[in-house]
């Protein structure tokens, strides 16, 4: 038991953390969004004045909690070093077959991503087919498999497989691994084809972001790898061209796809590759304050709360507001953040759970999870003392909260806790109502996971007032006009009650966690377990 009757209480916390938990106020919650999203921040947007006005309101509400620091060099900020990369006009991609080369439209026919290490690439390399580039021996399936890739440039399909668990299908396709499988297998380039000819080609017109280290290189990346010296996007129509005169044809290969069989395949054609990068490099930062746990040992392990405090900064107006004030997302999750510190400001002493917990609000979530991924990467504590996560992001609070989703809680012991925590909340615990949203890998917590630690992440569940339980198409329709838009601002459409139900919620979780003697664990033959647990 994590403490002592809790689990006694069905509907309500024990004694000793009511009135704690009763001083996050739907006022106070209010109060904390109604700051963050204002648009004198100018959509917190990192590197910009906006965004260090966030810094500075949360760094003086964590002092405010008495929150020690716990960043870099005795403050509260870890520095987080930030290059956006663009693909600069003039890229070039020609076929060259046994006649006269070929080239390409750029936009049409292909993309390339930038490169943020490489102001200049060439790459003259064969071509090579590898279905879902999924390279899994151990499940039995391998997209490698007989193929020579080697001083390639890898073709691969973005059809969503459907023979993969969740977490194998989640984890395999996700473009970092899709680009450090082909790395391993000594690939140069990545292609990855439109399944539809319909589908457009990805060319983000602001670039991409990485994470500088203090040498010069990439230290966090979702879309490089350094092996791989040219990435990018091409048509359906251009992988018919690259199929020409191969052992299959595209249907084939798609079809065998779909049964669940490998389809690799050599392609004749050999492709030049040419491209220009510009960077634009600006200094960014993680927020971390510590809660000192109570037991002389276990003091040194750590729970990590995470919050994103970015959003998308100034753009294209929408209904005449340029504006992207980022309200629900994700202000209201650093707001979480915030109402749990002044929860732990209200115990007393004996109720200080026995480790400590970390406040850590991140950078650089809508670039990429990169805030979260250095810090994961880097913590300002030794990264083998770091117990779990529970990250907040934009839990939608647009209606009473009566039911969560706890996103990977399944994947190890934390499913535990969330159950005890919503019992004594009077809430239900539901399944993922959007499985196909791949939420799970789509926010800060998945860059936990991939250091082999437990993490999760609670959403709004599916339960409403009215008995019809359809609040994930009510949130589909407010997403639709809303989410990342002008429109997702103070204005909008809130139940700041709900906001204060999910702080608390979030509160015990970590609490739970935090005061428990045995550190979470992943589940048996959990996929996710198996693949990073260190």
């Amino acid at each position: 038991m994590l403490l002592p009757g809790f689990s006694a209480f069905a509907q309500q916390p024990p004694k000793p953390l009511r009135k704690p938990l009763s001083s996050i106020s739907p006022a106070g919650f209010k109060a904390h969004v109604q700051y963050l999203a204002d648009d004198q921040l100018r959509g917190r947007q990192p590197g910009t004045p906006g965004y260090k006005m966030a810094v500075d309101y949360v760094v003086a509400q964590l002092q405010q909690r008495g929150v020690q620091p716990a960043g870099e060099n005795g403050t509260f900020l870890q520095t987080v070093q930030l290059r956006r990369a663009i693909t600069e006009a003039g890229a070039t991609l020609r076929l060259t077959p046994a006649g006269p080369a070929s080239a390409l439209a750029y936009g049409t026919d292909f993309t390339l991503y930038p490169n943020p290490e490489q102001p200049e690439t060439a790459v003259e390399a064969g071509l090579v087919f590898a279905g879902f580039g999924i390279s899994a021996p151990e499940l039995g399936y391998d997209d490698y498999a007989g193929l020579d890739a080697r001083g390639k440039v890898v073709v691969v399909t973005r059809l969503e497989p459907t023979h993969f668990p969740d977490a194998v299908r989640l984890y395999n396709t996700d473009l970092l691994t899709v680009l450090q499988t082909a790395a391993r297998h000594g690939a140069v380039g990545v292609l990855l084809a439109a399944p539809k000819a319909t589908t457009k080609l990805p060319d983000p017109p602001k670039g991409l972001v990485s994470v500088l280290g203090a040498d010069g290189k990439v230290a966090v990346s979702r879309s490089f790898q350094p092996q791989i010296q040219v990435a990018g996007s091409i048509s359906a129509a251009t992988l018919q061209r690259l199929f020409a005169g191969a052992a299959v044809d595209t249907t084939q290969a798609m079809a065998a796809l779909r049964a669940g069989k490998s389809a690799s395949v050599a392609l004749l054609p050999r492709l030049v590759a040419t491209q220009r990068s510009r960077y634009q490099d600006v200094t960014s930062y993680n927020v971390v304050g510590k809660i000192e746990g109570a037991d002389p040992q276990l003091r040194q392990e750590y729970v990590v709360h995470t919050a994103h405090l970015d959003h998308l900064g100034v753009g294209a107006p929408v209904a005449g507001d340029s504006i992207y004030n980022g309200a629900h997302d994700n202000a209201t999750g650093v707001t979480t953040l915030l109402e749990i510190a002044g929860v732990y400001q209200q115990l007393k002493p004996k109720q200080r759970p026995k480790r400590s917990v970390l406040l850590t609000v991140v950078t650089g979530e809508e670039m990429g999870l990169l805030g979260s991924a250095y810090f994961a990467r880097n913590p300002t504590v030794p990264r083998e003392k770091l117990v779990a996560n529970v990250n907040t992001d934009m839990p939608t609070i647009i209606a009473p909260l009566l039911s969560v989703v706890a996103l990977g809680a399944e994947n190890s012991t934390l499913a535990a806790p969330v159950a005890e925590a919503a019992r004594a909340l009077g809430l239900t615990v539901e399944a993922d109502p959007e499985p196909a949203q791949n939420r799970f890998i789509r926010s800060d917590q998945y860059s936990f996971v991939t250091q082999g630690i437990p993490a999760l992440h609670i959403k709004y569940g599916n339960k409403t007032a009215d008995g019809r339980n359809n609040l994930s198409e009510q949130v589909q329709k407010w997403r639709a006009v809303t989410y990342h838009k002008p429109q997702d601002d103070i204005n909008g459409q809130f139940d700041f009650e709900a906001g204060k139900t999910y702080a608390q919620l979030n509160f015990l979780v970590g609490y739970l966690v935090a005061n428990n003697p045995q550190r979470p664990t992943w589940s048996p033959g959990n996929f996710f377990g198996e693949r990073f647990a260190k």
